[in-house]
């Protein structure tokens, strides 16, 4: 009968458990770097219907979910701004607080979240559905790229429509704002437009649509990359689609957060 007891394997223990990730981060890495290297090709008139079509499904077809948050995500800003600006009298500089909360964080941020949770799953679940039923396999038989084929239209389709969508929703949550500043703080509509459009910045445009740029790239990496990465059928669709939901909003915040501090220093 042995009286001592084996010594604990911590740093294998630790292997274990982040090798895995680390390898799944490289591998999306790779399937987004290859699919912005084929972007261009895709722009060709053998394969601009796809990215047409990708475009449509992603811009038009969310145009529904992001005017209603864009509105009352603005609405609520303007509110809670509004009322700590009553305080001091100040209600009248609502429209900056809206606009620039708006062009920096909230219009990129919310336009991110509705983009993964409408399109990244839906990405994710087509994907892994052709990973179960072996049609990615017969892909690469019949020796098409799986990633030029499946990944780079929707990649292509995501960098050109989440700048145009954030920025559309920014101006929705400046109007959202405009409605609140009018309706409860006595605040003309003209002097509301003039204080925001007063506030607004080129820079703070362009940091946030490159904030979007981002976003949609991480979307599609992570959700295509779930897709591929499907197994055990049905079970295993549920599961990526999942996954790719909440890994897209963990990046977004830290990708968010990241962007801001690099872009605006205290």
């Amino acid at each position: 009968m042995r009286l001592t007891r084996e010594p604990v394997d911590a740093g294998g223990g630790a292997g274990r458990l982040f090798l895995p990730g680390l390898r799944g981060v490289g591998q999306m890495g790779l399937i987004t770097g290859l699919s912005l290297l084929m972007m261009p090709f895709q722009l060709t008139p053998r394969r601009w219907h796809e990215v047409v079509r990708q475009m449509y499904l992603m811009g038009i077809k969310s145009l529904p979910v992001i005017t209603i948050v864009g509105m009352f995500t603005g609405m609520v800003l303007g509110l809670q701004i509004g009322l700590e600006l009553r305080r001091y009298n100040q209600e009248v500089f609502i429209g900056a607080g809206v606009m620039l909360s708006s062009l920096r964080e909230m219009g990129p941020f919310m336009t991110g979240l509705i983009l993964a949770a409408c399109m990244g799953s839906s990405m994710a679940a087509q994907i892994g559905t052709m990973t179960v039923n072996d049609e990615v396999a017969a892909l690469e038989t019949m020796s098409i790229n799986p990633v030029r084929y499946l990944v780079a239209p929707r990649m292509t389709a995501m960098v050109l429509m989440t700048p145009v969508l954030s920025f559309y929703a920014c101006i929705l949550s400046v109007i959202g704002g405009g409605v609140v500043a009018v309706t409860q703080l006595s605040v003309p509509f003209h002097q509301y437009m003039k204080v925001a459009m007063d506030s607004a910045a080129t820079y703070d445009l362009y940091v946030g649509l490159l904030k979007a740029l981002l976003f949609g790239i991480l979307i599609t990496g992570i959700s295509c990359y779930e897709g591929f990465s499907t197994r055990q059928g049905a079970v295993g669709v549920g599961r990526a689609t999942r996954s790719s939901v909440i890994k897209s909003f963990v990046f977004i915040l830290i990708v968010g957060y990241i962007i801001t501090r690099l872009f605006y220093d205290l």
